[in-house]
């Protein structure tokens, strides 16, 4: 047994540092970096006296205009429009004001005071809060505009409506812009996303049970058992309560709707189907097809189409996946994600393997620029592989002075060394807006420096004619990164992009679980490799240690490749998602799979895109390290059942 002590002990911790102001050793300015961080928790608590204790001991502190923000905020309820003015005025042009406005907004849309909130929404800047866009086609609805396409494209996510996005609906149907069609479209989406007090407030615009309404997302057990309703919302009110229950049993869930659907109407029924068949996607049980093929004709979900394709995918009915991408609101069918996938159906219906041509040609060459996943597959579609851009000239002092000069990246520096990353972000953010691609490259370098790592990448990744892909894949650490995958012999690229993805290099990373570090390994999981290597003296804040979370995060990499058959793919995803999770979902194949197929299916939202650009950043750290054209295609490879014998995948691809 060795000590973790022991095998570090002389070796130069590489640790994540912020940059360093003159505060940091100035006892006065800790003080009053503690205080700042009592006054945004007080507000966050909502409680005004003891912010406004705070606020009053930060007389003289280096960043005023957050200080202001969260005295006004701790009281915009009550506070008069002079006072806000008086805010936006002494600080115009900063990040805080647009925050502050987004507040108000919220504030002025409650209080229907539509005539300030219409003079304050286009000045609202980054305009990304879905509650204030509601109370803003309200104020548009009751001036006799006609909003309801907007809304029905804006209300796909119950999650984030609020009281804001309720009332829209509301509006939309009293105005008659919103038909009973949409809002039984919203109650079955709020079975979809557990929403019980969406589906409540729904059920009472339509003057139907709202009791029922609550079993149905709440106890869909008891509200199936109890059968259903003769009037047509109690029967969407069963719906619900059906797709409810099929989240645990699919089969009581079937059993329910077969009974009922003779008292209900055919596109009742699909309806139902078509609940059933989103919860058995999930599962990638072999009856789900059938399910969708009882839902044909119902309305789908955002979600439910997009399951309905992917199964068909899983199917290799191509035909099936062109005609429901097709079928697709423009918004959702010009994503990457399903301009690829269609361009992939036509060469199928073409029988093409490779040079596709006509309108497959045409899509794929439509995202072949972009440097995401989808991009990347579009262009090896294409027919080329995937190359690093040479780098224009180096970024120099002179150009990134006036960028450590900025004093929104001041702010941001300031708010990363106290790890307030969401305001660092914002004011980092904020600084980017109206620059040249140029100088978009010199605040990344200026991060670099900085080991602000993120914020580099992030940066980086916002121009699109002259680019560095040493910043936007970095690759820090290598030091200690080179011998432990050497060692293990994985694939440093692969390891690299897993990084990019998990924690965007930020060493104290903590994610909503408990997962820390580059690597962000949970702490039992570190616990158990720490004790599979012979290691003694493990302690949950090694895992931010560089050095602890590398060997203890590759090592537990290296062990769950080995139990996905040395898949990369199948071991990222069970990296995510867990192995075990892998395995129940792996034990859905019975034949070879290509991984493109299989990672678009993979059930979990989270998991699928944590594959898609994992395996994407690998390409590309590929490309870095060995200097030459890379596939991605390749990399990927096929997804093979459990047990799937070599001789098994040659007969398999030469039958194929």
């Amino acid at each position: 047994m060795i000590s973790v002590s022991k095998w570090i002990a002389g070796a130069v911790v590489v640790a994540f540092t912020s940059f360093a102001h003159a505060d940091d050793i100035n006892p006065d300015s800790r003080r009053d970096d503690d205080a700042f961080l009592l006054l945004r928790d007080a507000v966050r608590q909502d409680d005004a006296s003891k912010a406004e204790f705070y606020a009053a001991r930060l007389t003289n502190y280096s960043i005023p205009s957050y200080v202001d923000y969260y005295r006004l905020k701790s009281h915009l309820k009550d506070a008069t429009q002079a006072e806000i003015r008086d805010f936006m005025q002494r600080y115009q042009g900063q990040a805080i004001v647009d925050r502050l406005r987004n507040d108000w907004l919220l504030e002025l849309g409650r209080k229907r005071d539509w005539a300030t909130f219409d003079e304050q929404y286009p000045q609202f800047v980054l305009n990304d809060d879905t509650q204030v866009k509601c109370y803003a086609l309200i104020s548009r609805a009751l001036k006799g505009q006609k909003v309801a396409d907007e809304a029905r494209a804006l209300l796909t996510s119950p999650s984030v409506y609020g009281q804001p996005c309720a009332d829209l609906i509301a509006t939309l149907y009293q105005n008659g812009q919103f038909t009973t069609e949409d809002l039984y479209a919203q109650l079955r989406l709020s079975g979809e996303f557990n929403a019980t007090g969406q589906a409540r407030r729904i059920v009472a615009l339509l003057d139907g049970p709202e009791k029922k309404a609550v079993q149905a997302v709440d106890l869909p057990t008891v509200a199936v058992a109890k059968g259903m309703g003769p009037s047509k919302v109690e029967h969407q009110i069963y719906i619900v309560a059906i797709g409810r229950l099929a989240k645990t049993s699919i089969k009581l869930a079937t059993l329910a709707l077969n009974k009922a659907a003779p008292k209900m109407t055919p596109l009742e029924a699909q309806e139902g189907w078509a609940a059933i068949a989103l919860q058995s996607s999930y599962t990638l049980a072999p009856e789900t097809t059938d399910y969708w093929k009882r839902a044909n004709g119902a309305p789908l979900s955002i979600d439910q189409m997009q399951w309905k394709t992917r199964i068909a995918l899983r199917n290799g009915d191509w035909r099936q996946v062109e005609n429901n991408i097709r079928a697709m609101p423009a918004a959702l069918r010009n994503e990457p994600t399903w301009i690829y996938w269609l361009g992939r159906a036509l060469m199928a219906r073409d029988g093409v393997s490779t040079q596709p041509s006509g309108e497959a040609l045409q899509l794929f060459r439509s995202i072949s620029d972009q440097s995401n996943y989808y991009g990347q597959l579009a262009l090896e579609e294409s027919g080329k592989l995937i190359t690093i851009p040479a780098a224009g000239a180096p970024v120099t002092q002179a150009e990134i002075a006036p960028i450590a000069a900025n004093p929104n990246f001041q702010r941001a520096l300031k708010f990363f060394g106290m790890r307030l990353r969401f305001e660092g972000t914002r004011e980092w953010n904020w600084g980017l807006r109206g620059m040249s691609e140029r100088e978009h490259l010199a605040a990344a370098e200026y991060a670099r420096q900085n080991n602000i790592l993120d914020r580099m990448v992030n940066t980086s990744e916002r121009t699109r004619i002259q680019v560095d892909y040493t910043q936007r894949f970095p690759s820090p650490h290598n030091d200690v990164m080179h011998p432990a995958t050497q060692t293990l012999g994985l694939d440093k690229a692969w390891v690299y992009g897993l990084i990019r993805q998990e924690s965007r290099f930020i060493m104290d990373a903590q994610s909503h679980v408990g997962a820390s570090g580059l690597m962000q390994v949970m702490p039992s999981t570190g616990r158990w490799v720490a004790k599979k290597l012979g290691l003694t003296d493990f302690a949950q804040d090694m895992l931010s240690d560089v050095r602890y979370n590398i060997m203890l995060g590759t090592n537990y990499l290296n062990m769950v490749l080995g139990n996905m058959d040395g898949n990369e793919v199948l071991a990222t995803a069970a990296y995510n998602a867990g192995p075990g999770r892998l395995r129940t979902w792996r034990s859905t194949l019975t034949k070879p799979m290509d991984s493109t197929i299989f990672i678009e299916s993979i059930p979990y939202a989270e998991t699928r895109t944590y594959v898609k650009n994992v395996m994407s950043n690998s390409t590309y750290y590929a490309a870095l390290f060995e200097g030459r054209p890379q596939s991605l295609k390749a990399r990927l490879g096929t997804v093979l059942p459990k047990g799937y014998t070599e001789q098994e995948e040659q007969e398999t691809s030469f039958a194929r």
